[in-house]
């Protein structure tokens, strides 16, 4: 774990979900991921253990809903 720090910036997060930096921003102040604000300027920071966490949980989501909502092809 050494090599992984524990705490992410939200340009980290962003770039490890492949989204925009507000995009990230949003889902912490909406309380979807958990962060924590440090230091004199309230910079957000989320521990890598709660984003992948959250990862697992939209993992769990999206099958839920495919399983509740399934394909289906257009007859033709």
């Amino acid at each position: 774990m050494a090599d992984s720090p524990r705490f992410l910036t939200l340009t980290d997060v962003a770039e490890i979900l492949n989204t925009s930096s507000a995009q990230a921003y949003a889902l912490v102040r909406r309380g979807d991921l958990p962060a924590i604000k440090i230091g004199g300027r309230g910079q957000w920071r989320v521990e890598a253990a709660q984003l992948e966490a959250y990862i697992e949980r939209m993992y769990t989501e999206a099958r839920t809903y495919v399983a509740e909502h399934p394909f289906v092809e257009n007859e033709r």
